[in-house]
């Protein structure tokens, strides 16, 4: 079982990886479940009726009654609808301040239950029991937000959760889809840490059907590039901008596509495929690099219709609304080689440029 520790000011938590991590409720969380006075799990549907009965069992050494919401499957959760409707579900089953509430799904449950958690009574505790790849990212560093129809996570607040733990057993039921979004994320810890991973992972050619095995060790080392982000920068005022590489334009991607059309990875490969391109000319990436990457997504299965069946506009109107957006000017991650991003405002001229090249680069085999 893997485990490290996350260190936020005066705030600590564990963050475990292995096929038996829920023994772990008997033993180290025992004493977190006695102290709440009602405990409740949201669910996300799909996965509910796929594994809810193995937590369920699990948690039944804690001798208390555990009551169940679930909530629409993947980003249809994360509306303003399903977060009222959370809110007066605990309301009904009199939940307190001293409640606790365990989030199962992937990385869309954990950010709507993390948000009810944040606000209902001014914040109450949560423990994160992620079921997919791409959780390794969103579960651990406190953000935690629900949609608008105008963008992603518009709505939000940062709380941190009392625990994480992953049961990387549940990894071996999700569709490819899922698990090219989660191995995505993957890919953008070690393009903002380590060139030598980066390339390790390019030429991996099992990268999107892993071995869960040999990916419990890889998450561990992603959510450790994380952990040691967020350690030094909680509310995002510096370094953990740079876990944003690829999403400025990837969550325009998810806007345009629709909210759940598009998987939140793939449209990240596609904003890191951008952000390759824009860091062509205003970073120290070569286009040797770009074209690799842009060949490897393909081989894995990752698509860039996208950027080929909508103008740059409609792109731009979602960018122009990103969180990351300030007095109307656009700011992305980029790389000053791999391993070394930065943040750098663009005009809207810089950007429209970058994206006809990304057109033109990912038509036929990625070549110009």
């Amino acid at each position: 079982m893997g485990k490290l520790a996350v260190n936020i000011l005066d705030h600590e938590y564990d963050v475990h990886f292995g096929k038996d991590t829920y023994t772990l409720f008997a033993t180290d969380y025992a004493g977190l479940l006695a102290s709440a006075d009602r405990i409740a799990i949201i669910a996300d549907e799909r996965i509910a009726a796929l594994h809810l009965p193995l937590l369920q069992k699990a948690l039944e050494a804690s001798n208390r009654e555990i009551i169940v919401k679930t909530v629409p499957a993947g980003e249809s959760c994360k509306t303003s609808a399903v977060y009222v409707d959370c809110l007066s579900f605990l309301l009904n089953e009199k939940f307190t301040r001293d409640s606790l509430i365990i989030a199962f799904g992937g990385g869309a449950c954990g950010d709507l239950t993390g948000f009810v958690a944040a606000t209902f009574m001014r914040g109450i505790r949560f423990l994160q029991c992620p079921t997919t790849i791409l959780a390794h990212d969103s579960a651990v560093g406190g953000k935690t937000a629900i949609n608008m129809p105008e963008g992603k996570n518009m709505v939000g607040s940062f709380h941190q959760p009392v625990g994480v733990l992953f049961n990387t057993s549940l990894f071996e039921s999700l569709p490819p889809r899922e698990i090219r979004s989660g191995m995505a994320e993957l890919l953008k810890h070690a393009f903002i840490s380590d060139e030598k991973w980066t390339l390790a992972l390019l030429d991996n050619p099992t990268f999107s059907q892993p071995d869960i095995d040999w990916l419990s060790g890889e998450l561990l080392r992603g959510t450790e590039v994380k952990a040691k982000i967020v350690s030094e920068d909680e509310f995002e005022r510096s370094v953990r901008k740079y876990l944003n590489f690829g999403h400025t334009f990837g969550h325009a991607v998810e806007g345009v596509c629709g909210f759940g059309g598009l998987s939140h990875g793939e449209s990240v490969m596609i904003g890191m495929a951008y952000s390759l391109v824009l860091s062509e000319s205003h970073g120290a990436v070569d286009e040797e690099m770009t074209t690799l990457f842009i060949r490897f997504a393909k081989k894995h299965g990752y698509t860039f219709q996208p950027v080929h069946e909508h103008t740059f506009d409609v792109f731009m109107n979602y960018m122009e609304k990103d969180k990351k957006a300030s007095f109307g000017r656009l700011h992305f991650v980029l790389l000053d080689g791999i391993g070394n991003p930065y943040v750098k405002e663009l005009s809207k001229e810089q950007c429209e440029e970058a994206f006809d090249l990304l057109r033109r680069r990912t038509e036929g085999d990625g070549k110009l």
